[in-house]
């Protein structure tokens, strides 16, 4: 396409070199044979005058036409080289946007860290998820055995618990998070000290929230906005870590229980680095 629209202005060029040339000698014939004194100025009205009118018109127009397409020459390579710059500031940004999201991630494990610093941690990073939907209910993540990661090690990602592991490689484990079917916690009210189960839902989890069940509150204490956190009656999981908040909350029909739903602490939907906690509920224990 560019060889083509160098050829043009070359081409206008050398005709307009040809007409100019033809001009300049019809202008010297006029001097030399002295038009206006014989019968060829007659000729020459008629004739030369309107061709010269018209070669220096052709001229002109060759001219500007010349003038336009090495503008469009030039406002083409000005636009390709607009358009690197675009390309560059694009990739650019979209680096930025990710190492803001990573910073954010980063700035959360750090925060988590501290708030739980008598536990041992590990950080990782998840590489695979399990199921094919929009949740992170099974992951995997990339320590395992050799680095002192095992079976029932609770895993913390953004403000709070993200899961536990249920299988350990040598370099892998897999997490299966609280929101996850198989998943029941045990857990207790924090305003409250009054315990009940979290189970997992994954089409609970569409809506945001996670089951709450035989919550044990006789009183009726628990409320909307009231922290769950892991009881200190599990088996496997590590007491004061934060599940969530409680979003809904009623009595069950036996009059002996309460159930209702919490809001995570952990967005599911975007896990990409956690800290497992390398002691063991046993260990404590």
């Amino acid at each position: 396409m560019k060889k083509k629209q160098l050829r043009e202005p070359i081409k206008s060029k050398t005709l307009l070199f040809i007409l100019s040339l033809l001009s300049g000698i019809i202008i010297i014939l006029s001097f030399v044979l002295d038009f206006s004194s014989n019968p060829l100025n007659y000729v020459s009205g008629y004739v030369l005058t309107p061709l010269q009118s018209g070669i220096n018109q052709v001229g002109g127009w060759l001219s500007g036409k010349m003038d336009y397409f090495e503008d469009i020459l030039d406002l083409v390579a000005e636009n390709e080289k607009l358009q690197e710059q675009v390309n560059e500031l694009t990739v650019e940004n979209t680096q930025l946007l990710q190492d803001h999201a990573e910073l954010n991630s980063l700035r959360d494990l750090y925060a988590l860290d501290h708030q739980y610093e008598s536990y041992e941690k590990v950080g990782a990073r998840v590489i695979s998820r399990e199921n094919a939907g929009n949740w992170f209910s099974e992951f995997t993540i990339d320590k395992g055995e050799n680095d002192g990661l095992a079976v029932d090690m609770n895993v913390l990602s953004g403000a709070g618990l993200a899961g536990i592991i249920i299988e350990v490689g040598p370099n892998w484990s897999k997490v299966r998070a609280v929101i996850d079917d198989y998943s029941n916690v045990s857990a207790e009210i924090s305003e409250t000290s009054d315990t009940c189960i979290i189970a997992g839902s994954l089409d609970l989890i569409d809506e945001g929230k996670i089951n709450l069940v035989k919550l044990e509150d006789p009183e009726s204490k628990a409320k909307a906005g009231d922290t769950v956190i892991t009881s200190h009656i599990s088996d496997k999981f590590l007491p004061g870590i934060l599940i969530g908040y409680i979003s809904d909350i009623q009595t069950d029909a036996n009059n002996l229980t309460r159930s209702g739903y919490i809001s995570p602490a952990v967005d599911f939907k975007s896990i990409k680095e956690v800290l497992v906690i390398k002691n063991l509920k046993q260990s404590v224990d």
